[in-house]
């Protein structure tokens, strides 16, 4: 046995084109038979977040169905369920999903499966360690990923040595007290921000706050699809 619950939801995304999205039954569940979870840093409160679909997920998933795609190398970090890289992937994009939970790839593998998408390239990215195979890339995205207060600092190391040259980074992020702690770490890397505000309710109806924090090096970003 698993050791957890899972449901299937119906995940509504900007243009139609809904997923159908292998989940955690609720955030109550915890199983870690071979310490993995905790080896990689992973308490048991945390266990289960990367099993929800989050709303600033479903807000990043929307941002991808209209970003124009080209043939960006596109990193998504901590993707959890990985709505986003899940739409990209639809829309034939060079995607790259990574977390560092050890249950993620495998239901990375059974939401692709259930949207009829071909396999997915998926990385272990640990922020605060090394993570050799990821590479570099030219898009890197995420969504409400700074909700501890070590995170600013990990994660825009992790973003330096993992960004091009010319990579922007966007995050949505759900107003955290931490993302002016990663603004400034960013500004330290030579990445200038531009800040939207997300306040459009969900697909679903749900309300919604938010900002989208639009990073780039080498100058402002430019105008962007909301």
């Amino acid at each position: 046995m698993a050791g957890y619950e899972v449901k299937l939801q119906q995940v509504a995304v900007a243009g139609g084109g809904d997923l159908t999205i292998r989940s955690l039954l609720d955030n109550r569940q915890y199983a870690d038979p071979l310490g993995e979870a905790e080896a990689a840093g992973i308490s048991s409160a945390c266990w289960p977040l990367f099993g929800l679909v989050w709303p600033s997920a479903q807000k990043l998933a929307d941002l991808m169905q209209g970003w124009r795609l080209g043939a960006l190398r596109i990193l998504e970090i901590g993707c959890g369920l990985g709505l986003a890289s899940l739409v990209i992937q639809r829309r034939d994009g060079n995607i790259t999903a990574s977390d560092c939970h050890p249950l993620t790839e495998a239901f990375l593998v059974a939401n692709t499966r259930l949207n009829l998408l071909p396999s997915m390239k998926y990385r272990t990215g640990n922020w605060s360690r090394a993570n050799p195979q990821l590479g570099e890339f030219d898009l890197i995205i995420g969504s409400d990923i700074l909700y501890e207060r070590d995170q600013p600092a990990q994660l825009a190391a992790f973003i330096q040595l993992h960004a091009a040259t010319h990579a922007e980074v966007l995050i949505v992020d759900p107003n955290r007290s931490n993302r002016a702690a990663f603004t400034q770490q960013m500004a330290l890397l030579g990445f200038a921000l531009k800040e939207t505000r997300l306040d459009a309710p969900l697909q679903d109806g749900s309300p919604y706050r938010g900002r989208l924090l639009h990073y780039k090096r080498n100058g402002s970003p430019p105008p962007f699809p909301l």
